[in-house]
């Protein structure tokens, strides 16, 4: 017998749409339902392809004691985190207020108004250990809210007290000193070893490595460098990178990046190709390459959805074990290759052995070989036929839901690598997934939508969505130099500034003002699995002050680094893509602006900007199809006529443009006079 869930889009709550559990999605018939039959809200909150919540819907949601116990003294409400992110956040901040920690499955339990008294995470059916179970928990609280309700109450005011608690007001920390004491809290924690910070379980947090790498140049410090080569090295030879299929799992349960917690999502995908193009970009290292192509294949054969767009991610498990998909026994190996040179040639190179390195199968890795980054066409055969062999096992499930934030990430990704690696198709994808957000995710309104899923749009945007997809077009802009997209830019930024801004204190809140407001409405700051909605709109705001002159976009984004730098001075290295943008914003910005009579970019303009050797600069392109376009997006471009033959190119700082020339080779200066020192 299914529920209320059966009409649902998201495949979460579809996985949940048969349990016995009376569930409700998140909606006023709930809340409604609640108050009436005076009930609490058991509220659960998780994503389709996590392991665990998995594990605790198949001991307790479709468990017909714990189903007649919830349904009978409960409203059940479940959550996708993925498409509600804004409920997600704030009964997160809830969870880790109550117990210090959190983590999905989430389990609150609150009132008919929304207000929460119980907070935890995955719970067995029975007590066990040291851990709570849930029969036992939801018979506690019903005598409780039957008995001694105002005990639960006063807890829920405590809590909502907690949250809601205005931080003092403090002035700016100095943003170099932040980014100093990021790197050295990084640096303390690095794992001199196999790279990656702190203890296991580790997970990639590429931001920490797209900061150290710029640092090194912001910082002179090649040690920051070396931090991020490690790294970078490190996860691509482990378990927690596919060997055989590209893309990376969710995190490591060890040091060595060996054993993966097997889930592969979307946005470290995209945010690891970035740190992989940028170390390549760096170093010149094709590793680092090669990685990036492999993690960008794998989402074009299996993250990419017809029209363009993005899917979630694939879970962790398949046929009720977790990594069984991906693991090999070495017989299993014998069968599949036949030849025997070729078993021991891809054995000897991936560490596949009788004994296994998990559970007693093999995660192929490339930890133990030190000629992992030797290329050999016979071995890249020989990964493919084992890739196509393992397609043929029970298929992993697919979140095929297409998520805004995510999907701009990706495309971010997307076009880096098409541009830096001169793959137009690369650049395609990003370019096919950003007319998809624009036709699908927004409504007749022009409002920016969370979600797409099987022909059905839905719930207001976030910051999050506007903030990394205004950062897709520029990226776009950036690699394209099309105006098109610098002027759709423009118009988000300003939808963003519109819906999310705090006037009185500087900052942007998480969820817009349009949206029916919960228990709280917070300002995300923290850099976690992704950067903070804050972080990205400091780097929109900036760019587009330095590419448009606009002082409102300047007065934006110098409060915005105000807030952020008042904001993450207790814990920078919490904090690092909103370090990145106040290291950018303390150097000079200078723009370049082309000018050219033909409506094409000049060849040795993109070349320019392949280069790693020179300094942040913006660069704006004008010629007679965007002349009065780019004119009003960037008025003081203006001053600089469409020549009647050639290309003219003028290096302008602080919006002051120099004489013109006519070759970048003899008119550009060197790294040091564009940037004030030496460019590492």
């Amino acid at each position: 017998m299914s529920n209320h869930l059966l009409r649902e889009k998201s495949p979460y709550l579809l996985q949940h749409a048969e349990n016995p559990v009376d569930w409700y999605p998140w909606s006023h018939e709930a809340f409604e339902k609640a108050a009436r039959e005076d009930k609490p809200i058991f509220l659960s909150i998780g994503y389709s392809t996590c392991h665990w919540c998995h594990v605790m819907a198949h001991e307790s949601f479709e468990d017909q004691e714990v189903a007649k116990r919830l349904n009978a003294d409960y409203v059940p409400v479940k959550v996708d985190r993925e498409e509600r992110p804004e409920i997600d956040l704030v009964y997160m901040s809830v969870c880790q207020a109550m117990t210090g920690q959190g983590g999905w499955p989430l389990t609150i339990i609150m009132t008919p108004d929304k207000k929460p008294f119980f907070a935890g995470t995955y719970l067995p059916k029975t007590s066990r250990r040291n851990m709570t179970g849930l029969l036992e928990l939801l018979s506690t609280v019903s005598e409780i809210w039957k008995s001694d309700r105002k005990r639960l109450l006063n807890m829920s005011d405590q809590i909502l007290a907690v949250l809601r608690r205005t931080p003092d007001a403090s002035s700016p920390a100095d943003p170099e000193a932040l980014a100093r004491r990021g790197y050295e809290e990084l640096r303390a924690a690095f794992d001199k070893a196999y790279g990656g910070f702190g203890r296991a379980p580790k997970f990639p947090a590429a931001h920490n490595l797209l900061f150290l790498m710029r640092y090194r140049a912001w910082a002179d410090e090649p040690q920051a460098l070396a931090m991020a080569e490690k790294t970078l090295s490190s996860m691509a030879r482990g378990g927690i990178h596919d060997q055989l299929g590209g893309g990376f799992s969710r995190y490591s349960t060890d040091q060595m990046w060996l054993v993966p917690h097997f889930e592969k999502m979307l946005y470290d995908n995209a945010l690891l190709t970035l740190a992989y193009l940028e170390g390549y970009r760096l170093t010149g290292n094709r590793f680092y390459q090669r990685t990036a192509r492999q993690i960008l294949d794998y989402v074009r054969r299996e993250l990419s959805g017809p029209e363009g767009g993005f899917y979630c991610g694939q879970d962790a498990d398949s046929q009720g074990v977790e990594g069984k998909y991906y693991v090999f026994s070495k017989e299993e190996i014998r069968r599949v290759l036949g030849n025997r040179q070729d078993q021991e040639k891809f054995c000897r190179r991936y560490g596949i052995t009788k004994e296994g390195n998990f559970e007693g199968a093999n995660i192929p890795n490339l930890i133990h070989n030190p000629d992992y980054e030797q290329v050999d066409r016979e071995m890249d055969a020989l990964c493919r036929h084992l890739y196509e062999y393992r397609l043929k096992r029970l298929p992993l499930h697919r979140d095929d839901k297409i998520l805004a934030s995510w999907n701009a990430l990706m495309i971010i990704a997307c076009a880096k690598a098409g541009f830096l690696l001169d793959d137009p198709g690369y650049l395609e994808m990003a370019r096919r997934a950003q007319v998809f957000v624009e036709q699908k995710l927004f409504d007749e309104n022009g409002r920016l939508l969370v979600r797409y899923r099987q022909g059905e749009s839905a719930f207001p945007g976030n910051l999050d969505d506007y903030a990394f997809y205004c950062l897709a077009l520029l990226t776009l802009y950036e690699v394209t130099l099309d105006a098109a997209h610098l002027e759709l830019a423009v118009n988000r930024a300003g939808q963003m500034v519109e819906l999310f801004w705090d006037e009185e204190r500087g900052g942007f809140y998480f969820y817009g003002s349009d949206v029916p407001e919960l228990i709280d409405r917070p300002k995300e700051l923290y850099d976690g699995a992704m950067p903070s909605g804050n972080s990205a709109a400091a780097h929109v705001l900036a760019a587009l002050a330095d590419l448009t002159a606009n002082q409102d976009w300047r007065s934006f984004a110098d409060r915005q680094l105000d807030f952020l730098a008042a904001g993450i001075a207790d814990l920078p290295s919490a904090h690092t893509f909103s370090l990145t943008a106040l290291m950018d914003a303390g150097e000079p910005g200078d723009q370049l602006v082309c000018v050219s009579a033909r409506n094409e970019v000049p060849g040795e303009l993109y070349a320019y900007r392949r280069e790693p050797e020179h300094g942040r600069m913006s660069i704006l392109f004008k010629c007679p199809d965007n002349e009065n376009l780019l004119s009003r997006l960037a008025p003081f471009t203006r001053e600089y006529p469409v020549p009647d033959q050639g290309t003219c190119y003028y290096l302008c700082q602080n919006h002051t443009c120099g004489l013109p020339f006519t070759s970048l080779s003899q008119g550009m200066p060197g790294p040091r006079d564009l940037n004030g020192k030496e460019n590492a």
